[in-house]
C-alpha cells in the first residue's frame, strides 16, 4: 500500500459520528417588525429608505436631487420621462458616466438590509455597480426576516446572475480611511412602495 493510500485509509477510518443538521426553521421567527428592522439596518450601513405610494414620488426625488445634464437610467417604464430607459443594449463601457440608476428588487432582507436583484431586473449586470448612485424600488410587503428565508426563496429559482445589494459600496484600509463607492454605487436609496 502506498503512503497516499495509507493516509486515505486512516482518514476513512477516523470519520466523526454522523449527526443530522439542526432544524433552523425557527430562525426568523423572533417576532421583530421586518419593515422597521430593514429601515434601521439599511440606515445603519449608509443607505436611505423612502416610503412611497407611487412613481410620482420617485420622479420628484430625481428632479430634486439631480439636474437634467446628469445621466439617469432606469428599467422602469413609469420613469422613462425623467430617465433613459433605452440603454440596455449599450456597450457596458458607455455606462461609465451614469449618475443615477433606478431598478427594481425582488425582495429585501431585514436582518442585513440587503435586496435580492437578478439580471433580468438590472438591465445589464454592470448597471447597479457602475452608477454613482443607485435607487432600488422594493415592495414593502416583500421584506423577509433573515437570510435563511432569503436563501430558501431563491433555492430553486431560475436566474443567470443575481446578487444581494446592501447599502452603498464601501471599503476601509488599515489606516481606517473609509472610501464610499469603491466597488459600486456611492449611495443607495431604497424606495419602499406601499
Amino acid at each position: 500500500m502506498s503512503s497516499r493510500e495509507n493516509i486515505l485509509a486512516k482518514i476513512a477510518q477516523n470519520q466523526p459520528q454522523w449527526s443530522e443538521l439542526p432544524d433552523i426553521s425557527v430562525l426568523g421567527s423572533e417576532g421583530f417588525e421586518v419593515v422597521s428592522k430593514f429601515k434601521e439596518v439599511l440606515g445603519g450601513i449608509g443607505g436611505q429608505v423612502i416610503e412611497i405610494e407611487s412613481y410620482k414620488e420617485i420622479v420628484a426625488f430625481i428632479k430634486d436631487n439631480f439636474n437634467e445634464n446628469q445621466r439617469i437610467i432606469t428599467t422602469i417604464t413609469e420613469l422613462s420621462h425623467v430617465a433613459n430607459k433605452y440603454w440596455q443594449d449599450d456597450d457596458p463601457h458607455r455606462l461609465a458616466n451614469v449618475e443615477f440608476a433606478v431598478i427594481e428588487g425582488h425582495f429585501g432582507v431585514a436582518e442585513n438590509g440587503s435586496i435580492w436583484v437578478t439580471e433580468d431586473l438590472m438591465g445589464q449586470r454592470v448597471a447597479p455597480f457602475i452608477a454613482q448612485y443607485l435607487g432600488i424600488i422594493l415592495k414593502i410587503n416583500e421584506i423577509l426576516p433573515t437570510m435563511h428565508q432569503a436563501y430558501q426563496r431563491i433555492a430553486d429559482a431560475d436566474y443567470g446572475f443575481g446578487t444581494f445589494i446592501a447599502g452603498p459600496s464601501k471599503t476601509a484600509d488599515i489606516e481606517q480611511s473609509l472610501v464610499l463607492g469603491a466597488h459600486g454605487a456611492r449611495g443607495l436609496t431604497v424606495f419602499l412602495m406601499k
